[in-house]
């Protein structure tokens, strides 16, 4: 699960040549590169706004549905979102569409400070509450996210017989997970990929959640994996009162945070820490 390489090229001074063919007011802004994730190259342009660009042909899609999406879901959540306000087309050498945001400050989530975590996990449960409603019938589907544990089985038991001292306490509670009665309620709108990392926290408060690009419709168990990979245990509670769930649903949750936190293992440092803290959280909870 190593990051894939860019099929693209993406430098500053093509960042400014797409501007000043299709944005020629923003020509001139500095632009900075932010870092690359697995999907997209990210630059800072002037201080208030973003970059992004797909870095491989698979992400393209990605774009295309925050692109379509995000404005209408933006109006009625608690946080800002990555809402599209200017959008590319190729150009310059440039093969795919691209996306101008606004820029959020502040660092992201995975070392908050303990005494933020409570008011970071009431936030963030609010928000993940507001943004679970059904989705409409053309919303997309995703293939590793949303859908009944069962199909996330033989790719999980495969990781986790990699681990060491985790292993047996693993593999019990996703024996565990799959024996929970799956979602019987309409298609609702997910993040897909809700990790400390696509979470920006400012002044020990929640201030935005980032990078919708798995955004999917299906089973809000899903999104709920993230309180296993940033909540201890007493405000893991604080959490799921907040985002008020069913049992079920809750404990689908924690059967995501081990699907998850096992393929986050092999996703270079940063990652691997995320997935082992989700692990280790779910042997807790025994």
């Amino acid at each position: 699960m190593s990051e894939p390489a860019a099929e693209v090229h993406i430098n500053e001074a093509l960042v400014a040549n797409l501007l000043r063919e299709q944005h020629p007011d923003l020509t001139g802004l500095p632009i900075h590169p932010v870092g690359s994730g697995w999907d997209n190259a990210i630059f800072r342009l002037g201080s208030d706004l973003l970059v992004r660009l797909p870095r491989r042909a698979l992400s393209v899609p990605l774009m295309v549905q925050e692109q379509r999406w995000l404005p209408a879901l933006a109006p009625g959540l608690p946080l800002p979102i990555p809402v599209p306000i200017r959008t590319g087309l190729p150009g310059s050498g440039y093969p795919w569409p691209w996306s101008i945001t606004a820029w959020f400050p502040g660092t992201t989530a995975e070392n908050v400070a303990a005494e933020h975590l409570g008011s970071v996990a009431v936030q963030l449960g609010r928000f993940v509450r507001t943004l679970h409603r059904p989705a409409p019938a053309d919303a997309p589907l995703n293939p590793y996210r949303g859908i009944p544990l069962a199909q996330r089985d033989e790719r999980t038991r495969n990781g986790i017989s990699a681990l060491e001292a985790l292993r047996e306490g693993v593999l019990s509670a996703w024996s565990e997970s799959l024996e929970i009665a799956g979602w019987d309620g309409p298609p609702i709108w997910l993040h897909g990929d809700l990790h400390p990392f696509n979470l920006v926290v400012s002044q020990g408060r929640l201030s935005a959640v980032i990078d919708f690009g798995d955004l999917c419709a299906g089973d809000p168990a899903t999104d709920l994996a993230v309180a296993w990979m940033l909540f201890p245990l007493p405000v893991r509670s604080v959490f799921q009162d907040a985002v008020g769930v069913d049992a079920d649903t809750w404990r689908r949750g924690r059967g995501w945070a081990i699907a998850l936190g096992v393929a986050l293992l092999g996703g270079g440092e940063r990652m691997a820490m995320i997935g082992r803290r989700a692990l280790c959280a779910v042997l807790q909870d025994d």
